[in-house]
């Protein structure tokens, strides 16, 4: 029988593996991400009609103006998030179709994830029950304002671009932690890492990207 695991053609285990050994032509190193990204099938995240794409290196439309990161991106933004001394509690805005959520459930002991698209919170919570994420609490809210009840954060992601770092997210990472997110100017879109240390915040630009507007209020 098959199981959303399994599969044939575009879905199957040998589909995976191909994806994972292009992310390593591509650069990626960390192997825990790239055994992350084996384990969690892909086309289980998106359209049944376009689920024969799933593991090509593209990102795909989820509904409601939503896309599901590029493999590659998933990977380097997972791989950036376990770059810093800790992650076993991770924050993450933008939770889609729950594609990225399920790679860092697998990286992290609790992940806590917003999504501002009511139909796309219902949608995450099918996903991620079919892929057999446990570990994943999910919140219906407005990303902007975080989850200050159960901060600090290791780590706090970001999936959508904003043109600069929301506040109460930055007051809401552990010192020693990092934030991910892309940040959006006039001219470009870039991968930014935020590190929180006892005498304030650190940036570092990282690789051009392109997102969707990281929007406030609920829908």
């Amino acid at each position: 029988m098959n199981t959303p695991y399994s599969g044939i053609g575009m879905t199957s285990q040998r589909t995976r593996l191909r994806m994972i050994e292009r992310l390593r032509a591509q650069g990626i190193r960390d192997e825990t991400v790239l055994t992350a990204m084996a384990e969690v099938p892909r086309h289980v995240f998106i359209d049944e009609g376009i689920a024969s794409r799933a593991y090509e290196d593209i990102s795909l439309p989820i509904g409601f103006g939503q896309t599901i990161s590029s493999p590659h991106t998933v990977a380097r933004m997972s791989e950036l998030a376990r770059a810093g001394p800790k992650t076993q509690k991770i924050l993450e805005i933008g939770t889609g179709c729950g594609y990225q959520t399920a790679i860092l459930a697998k990286l992290a002991r609790q992940v806590y994830t917003m999504e501002r698209i009511a139909a796309l919170v219902r949608q995450a919570r099918r996903n991620l029950l079919a892929a057999g994420i446990k570990n994943v609490h999910l919140r219906h809210g407005d990303g902007h304002a975080g989850m200050p009840g159960v901060a600090p954060f290791d780590v706090i992601m970001l999936t959508a671009a904003a043109t600069q770092p929301p506040a109460a997210l930055l007051e809401q990472l552990a010192v020693g932690g990092r934030m991910i997110l892309p940040m959006t100017n006039q001219r470009d879109q870039h991968l930014v890492v935020i590190e929180r240390t006892d005498r304030g915040h650190v940036e570092r630009r990282m690789d051009s990207v392109k997102f969707v507007p990281l929007l406030p209020g609920i829908g």
